[in-house]
């Protein structure tokens, strides 16, 4: 028989994309929380030096992508087993509620963990602390240094396919109206004055949105209002259909996360232009000729 909870999950109660400190504060009792800190080696000492109590370390690339092959692309989904065996292994059920928390402006690392959660099937169950670590220390809440041992989850990953798309659905919209594409990269690449990439430039079509425009001065997501804007400016009508991409998937996540909070339907080109202009045949609006 479902649980109570399990229930109240299946009927379709989700909760928050973004929560406040204070939400999360006052819900850290919650039996369904499961916390997640993001970062890397590089930031791991943040963590070791005093997290919200409770939190555990994930790093997205290693525990959260498909390992990385010689000659493939980076950063890409992992398995279904994998997502399992990483995901209990956090305590993560099925019906956990699940909130990330950046520090040290690791923004885009967390919300591609929120990606990889709603593509394992956790969607509605997954929230990003608005502000992260610091909004919560600036807020006088506690920190810990001690590492949680979570009790094994039980996790059934759900494949949601449709968060991502690939370069066969991005070349088949390029004239679709109904389409937006976003490129989230910095405006030095989209315009191909810079190139990390087999080619410089931007894929036709494509509206320039840097992640970083996402975040507000003080750490928080800028608010709805002036999301919308910006998305509109871009071309993207309210409701609307929106696909992001960047260098190899990660920076255009925090644009698709914003794109999910005002509510439009979006996803991921998860090649993204690592895919794009390695493949010859697909065009490239590069950088302008310089007159001589």
């Amino acid at each position: 028989m479902l649980s109570l909870i399990a229930l109240f999950v299946l009927q379709g109660a989700a909760e928050p994309r973004l929560v406040t400190v204070e939400t999360l504060a006052k819900r850290l009792d919650d039996p369904r929380l499961v916390m997640l800190h993001v970062g890397d080696d590089r930031s791991k000492p943040v963590y070791d030096a005093g997290h919200i109590p409770g939190s555990q370390f994930v790093h997205p690339w290693r525990d959260l992508a498909a390992p990385r092959v010689e000659g493939a692309l980076a950063l890409e989904l992992p398995s279904a087993a994998q997502l399992d065996s990483v995901l209990e292994s956090k305590g993560i059920s099925n019906d956990s509620w699940v909130v990330l928390i950046p520090a040290s402006e690791y923004f885009s690392p967390a919300s591609r963990v929120a990606l990889t959660l709603e593509y394992a099937g956790l969607g509605g169950r997954v929230s990003f602390l608005d502000g992260g670590l610091e909004a919560w220390k600036k807020a006088g809440k506690a920190v810990t240094a001690d590492v949680p041992t979570p009790k094994r989850g039980q996790f059934t990953p759900g494949l949601h396919p449709e968060v991502v798309v690939n370069a066969d659905y991005v070349k088949s919209n390029l004239e679709n109206a109904k389409v937006t594409l976003i490129d989230a990269r910095d405006t030095s690449f989209y315009n191909g004055a810079d190139a990390h990439q087999a080619r410089s430039g931007h894929i036709p079509g494509a509206k320039s949105m840097p992640f970083t425009s996402m975040i507000a001065e003080d750490g928080r997501f800028k608010d709805l209002s002036t999301l919308g804007r910006m998305f509109r400016q871009a071309g993207a009508e309210p409701g609307g259909r929106v696909i992001t991409y960047c260098h190899i998937g990660q920076q255009a996540t925090l644009v698709w996360f914003a794109a999910k909070l005002l509510g439009y339907d979006a996803s991921l080109y998860d090649g993204s232009f690592q895919d794009w202009s390695a493949r010859r045949e697909l065009p490239v609006v590069g950088p302008t000729a310089k007159p001589e």
